[in-house]
């Protein structure tokens, strides 16, 4: 890789990686850089394109870096990784995909990822996409998630995406087992005439399990956002569906929560607001010396944070 992929991968992982430390790297199809241990073992499919990520019985502490990189004009990409967890895991994995596309022609990655996890573990995985060219409406970045989520266990996903990437169908579909927790925290960010569709379905099988979803969004110029998400109860357990969006310019914004109790002692709630920047706040910030272009700035942090 040269300096400037590097400084792509930057913006997804926030830190670099280490030829030592447990990664897997993709750039334009091909695999560029890997690094497996006894405790986690990487390996490429061969039947397609993609890894499997088999974490050991009893791991503690690992930490996996696996980004994928596009800087071939025109490229099309798409990955299978299945994350095979075994019990009593305690593992952080840092994903994501950057784009890099200066040319007319359509880059696009598709990621289809399997989360197999088993009993006691505790797993956090973070997902950023960023994209970055001279021409709009030609990055392209779709995801499929999977999940089965064992019994005791706990998934916490922090994913990300920011202006760059002007197309994207995001799905997400999992399934809780008894006493497991999953806790999704989604941040976008849209301008030009990007568009997004985020769907979740969320499966609370097990007794006592938990389900978080937490959405945060920024809809600018006129761009488009579709937010769709099912959490369904079928047995007894909690879940929350909260989505928040700020909208701006001529955007357009939609969200869509929904939730079903198949049984009585499921516990549901959903809430979800779509409003524009408070006047008031960027009042008082620009009486503090920042100019309307920085309040706004601040508000927006503030938020998504």
């Amino acid at each position: 890789m040269n300096k400037e992929d590097n400084d792509i991968l930057f913006n997804i992982l926030n830190e670099e990686i280490d030829s030592n430390s447990i990664h897997n790297i993709r750039k334009n199809g091909e695999v560029i850089s890997k690094h497996s241990t006894d405790e986690v073992n990487i390996v490429t499919k061969k039947d397609k394109p993609g890894i499997e990520l088999n974490v050991k019985k009893g791991s503690k502490g690992e930490y996996v870096q696996i980004p994928v990189l596009l800087t071939t004009e025109g490229f099309n990409d798409t990955v299978y990784n299945d994350y095979n967890i075994q019990d009593d895991v305690l593992i952080t994995i840092v994903a994501g995909c950057a784009i890099h596309n200066d040319c007319e022609i359509t880059s696009m990655h598709s990621g289809i990822h399997t989360f197999n996890i088993g009993k006691n573990c505790k797993v956090k995985y973070i997902e950023k996409h960023y994209g970055c060219g001279q021409i709009d409406s030609n990055k392209v970045i779709n995801t499929d998630t999977f999940i089965n989520l064992g019994e005791n266990s706990t998934l916490e996903i922090e994913t990300i995406q920011i202006s760059g990437v002007d197309k994207s169908i995001r799905k997400t579909n999992a399934v809780l087992e008894n006493n497991s927790a999953l806790d999704i925290s989604e941040k976008l960010m849209t301008a030009s005439n990007d568009e997004v569709i985020s769907t979740y379905n969320i499966n609370l099988k097990g007794e006592n399990c938990k389900a978080n979803l937490i959405s945060r969004s920024i809809a600018k110029n006129n761009s488009f956002q579709d937010f769709i998400s099912e959490m369904v109860g079928n047995n007894k357990c909690f879940g929350h569906i909260e989505c928040d969006a700020i909208i701006m310019d001529n955007a357009k914004v939609s969200s869509t929560p929904k939730i079903i109790a198949n049984s009585v002692e499921s516990e549901l709630t959903h809430e979800a607001a779509i409003g524009k920047i408070n006047k008031d706040q960027l009042l008082k910030l620009q009486t503090l010396g920042l100019t309307k272009e920085e309040a706004e700035m601040e508000i927006i942090k503030g938020f998504m944070n």
